[in-house]
């Protein structure tokens, strides 16, 4: 079994995709360090062979991994070479798909980045609409939101609301949980209208108390017993409201983001231009 193994990622556009595909790939070898580089732009067969160049001697005949999209069948076939372990992302799943739907496709490189000015407007909207209502903020503007996360403070809020934004597109607000909704066990008004869209995030006594400390060590807000008694008041609140309760304890901020995303029914729809 290899211990380390060279990897390159080879593209005619941005190498976005290919990177993406590949270290999700290689991700499940946890036992091998895998050293990596990304080429993305490679449109002609100079380029190709110039960088296929600095790859043999780079790998020294350690038989260096390359993942490809790149579209030009003759700028690809130079890394078709015998010194190397060669992955065409398009031999697994283009041409397939064309017989599958029985036409041809564009095999345009980078035709993706086309609608990237749409995407981009609708994420900079989303952005901008999320940080404006992070943390409480404009309630009166919550039925614009898609989706509006709810819990106390440190709770996760936050990174998520914005991930979402950035990655999805969505239009995320945020509302604490303060001692005012807390020990009264009631919602803002504004939340109460949006329901619909509303997630309530939780955690374990002991992560908030982790994540608090950080930011202010040594302080009742950050002790165990004020962080068991706010989780608690904020679940009879979700219940009370009928808020579907994610955890966010042990998940990274995509797992988070895909659960939320998932409890909305939003995970199944795909943005078009």
């Amino acid at each position: 079994m290899w211990t380390s193994k060279d990897i390159y990622y080879i593209s005619d556009s941005t190498g976005i995709m290919i990177t993406n595909l590949g270290q999700a790939l290689v991700c499940q070898f946890p036992e091998i360090n895998f050293n990596e580089e990304q080429f993305p732009y490679i449109r002609t067969k100079e380029e190709a062979e110039k960088t296929l160049s600095y790859i043999l001697e780079k790998s020294r005949g350690r038989r260096p991994i390359i993942f490809s999209t790149i579209m030009d069948n003759k700028v690809r076939d130079i890394f078709r070479a015998s010194e190397v372990e060669f992955f065409d992302a398009f031999d697994f799943f283009l041409e397939p798909l064309e017989e599958c739907l029985e036409a041809k496709a564009l095999r345009v490189p980078g035709f993706s980045r086309h609608f990237d000015d749409v995407h981009m407007a609708r994420r900079v909207e989303a952005i901008h609409y999320t940080l404006d209502h992070d943390d409480g903020t404009r309630t009166e503007e919550l039925n614009e939101a898609e989706v509006i996360l709810v819990g106390v403070s440190r709770s996760g809020k936050t990174p998520v609301s914005v991930y979402m934004a950035t990655h999805m597109g969505l239009k995320v607000a945020n509302f604490p949980l303060t001692n005012e909704y807390l020990h009264k066990s009631h919602i803002h008004t504004d939340v109460r209208r949006n329901l619909k869209k509303a997630i309530g995030l939780t955690t374990t006594p002991e992560l908030l108390k982790n994540m608090r400390e950080k930011r202010y060590p040594g302080s009742d807000y950050a002790s165990i017993s004020t962080c068991r008694a706010e989780l608690s008041l904020a679940e009879i609140i979700f219940k009370q409201n009928n808020i579907p309760i994610i955890s966010t304890a042990g998940k990274s901020i995509e797992e988070m983001a895909t659960q939320v995303s998932q409890e909305m029914g939003l995970a199944r729809k795909i943005m078009r231009p």
